[in-house]
């Protein structure tokens, strides 16, 4: 077992001895003179033994001070050298998480931007639609979608969550060309047990029977679904941010200029006490001036 005094005074220590005056030590630390004194007495008192003479205005090592302070900052150097390694391994990797749809279908188109303007640092990109533990995975930050807040976590809403019914041109020109939100019940749908179905037709005033999902191709993401509805598979309820590329470009198409929500929204989120760490910080105002380019301007 180790007979090792309290390392906060063993630090004061060491800076005293190095520096040979308690004040420059202080300002080192961020301590008062004052709280130098106290550890150095107490790590005294530990020790059986004195390790600085005080004098008026000054301190001078004792023998037993001069034999203890150049191994004492050997160790701390040491120290220093093993956290280094593993500051610079920390800062050399950020790993991302965020759900499959918002990687597929936004993140992971832009992500080598941000590698581009640090090629000093490694990028992971980890998909998963369950909600991250930061205590158990080894993850920097995540973007998910929820209602917030979550406790101990930073978080930035990035923009809210809406949906609408979208399908390909020509999935419209078969079943159309124009549509009533009643229509909706005897067309293929694309995850029709997706309960944001039944939110958005009675918004749209569709009386809704009761029973069961009808049946039909169930995807376990938007990403698929919007895929799905391009390929002419069935009609979609999709978030429009997402999809403008493919609705400028025609391979979709908005039957319907209603847009439901039900309060949810993407989040920037990180452990609390990492929200300053530098990698996390450069990420964080990346995508936050990523995503200002890309969402619509507010009327």
């Amino acid at each position: 077992m180790r007979r090792i005094p309290p390392l906060s005074a063993v630090r004061v220590f060491e800076a005293a001895a190095r520096h040979e005056n308690f004040t420059t030590a202080a300002a080192e630390l961020g301590m008062t003179q004052a709280a130098v004194s106290y550890q150095i007495k107490l790590l005294e008192e530990r020790l059986g033994v004195a390790l600085f003479h005080r004098a008026k205005r000054r301190v001078v090592m004792t023998e037993a001070g001069k034999r203890a302070a150049p191994q004492v900052t050997r160790a701390f150097d040491a120290l220093d050298s093993a956290f280094a390694g593993v500051r610079a391994e920390d800062e050399g990797l950020l790993t991302v998480s965020t759900s499959n749809t918002f990687a597929n279908t936004w993140l992971a188109w832009r992500l080598g931007s941000f590698q581009i303007a640090h090629p000093e640092m490694a990028v992971r990109l980890q998909t998963s639609d369950a909600l991250t533990d930061f205590a158990a995975d080894e993850v920097d930050v995540a973007i998910r979608a929820g209602r917030g807040p979550w406790d101990n976590l930073a978080q930035d809403l990035l923009f809210p969550i809406d949906f609408t019914p979208m399908c390909s041109p020509d999935f419209l020109a078969r079943h159309g060309p124009e549509l009533t939100p009643a229509d909706l019940l005897r067309l293929p749908q694309i995850s029709p047990h997706d309960p944001w179905w039944a939110h958005w037709l009675r918004e749209a005033g569709v009386d809704m029977p009761d029973g069961p999902p009808r049946p039909g191709v169930r995807l376990d993401s938007q990403a698929h679904e919007g895929h799905a509805a391009m390929a002419s598979q069935g009609i979609a309820l999709l978030t429009p941010f997402f999809w403008r590329n493919d609705l400028a470009e025609g391979r979709l198409v908005r039957p319907f200029a209603q847009a439901s929500t039900r309060g949810y929204a993407y989040w920037l989120v990180s452990p609390m006490a990492r929200r300053g760490v530098p990698k996390i910080r450069r990420f964080r105002e990346w995508l936050l001036a990523e995503l200002a380019r890309d969402l619509p301007s507010p009327v």
